[in-house]
């Protein structure tokens, strides 16, 4: 008797083990399909994203280079938490600017002291990106005339439909 009840537990352990896992199979199979629907909308998505961002970082590069100062200005936050980096291999000097006011200042004074239109590298094609709900993280290389190869990371936000750029970080390494 004691074997026989022993027995039905297993039997209906096992029921339930078997059961539960069907269950689980079935609500993963309906997650990943799910998963694929919605990777497919915002693959569509984050490529739109990506050339929005792409396009204002372009926009920046000019506007900087054609010494565009009110133009420039369109393409970052405002904010106290912005912050901009460059790091000099070639000259191994380094520069980091904080907040927006000391930034602004910054590009303000350096246009007004070099008014002249410089050489805008050449623009970038391919980046990486990180999309997070409004911002992203973006890297990518390019070639400067004067300087040479740069590396480059952004940080966006993107503000009343737009991508602005609220943290800034040039490598540069030279020409080899």
């Amino acid at each position: 008797m004691i074997v026989n009840n022993r027995i039905i537990m297993l039997n209906q352990n096992l029921k339930v083990f078997l059961l539960s896992t069907f269950l689980f199979f079935i609500g993963c199979t309906k997650d990943t399909n799910k998963q694929i629907i919605e990777s497919t909308s915002s693959t569509k998505n984050f490529e739109t994203e990506k050339a929005a961002i792409l396009e204002g970082l372009n926009n920046e590069t000019k506007a900087a280079f054609n010494r565009d100062y009110e133009g420039w200005k369109g393409y970052c936050v405002h904010e106290s938490y912005v912050s901009k980096t460059y790091m000099q291999f070639p000259d191994s000097s380094m520069t980091e600017t904080l907040g927006w006011d000391e930034i602004n200042t910054f590009v303000k004074k350096y246009i007004e002291a070099h008014p002249e239109p410089a050489p805008i590298p050449t623009l970038v094609d391919k980046i990486n990106v990180r999309l997070y709900r409004n911002g992203a993280w973006v890297n990518y290389e390019q070639n400067d005339a004067n300087l040479g190869l740069k590396r480059e990371t952004r940080l966006m936000e993107k503000i009343n439909g737009e991508w602005k750029i609220a943290g800034m970080h040039t490598t540069i390494y030279g020409f080899n």
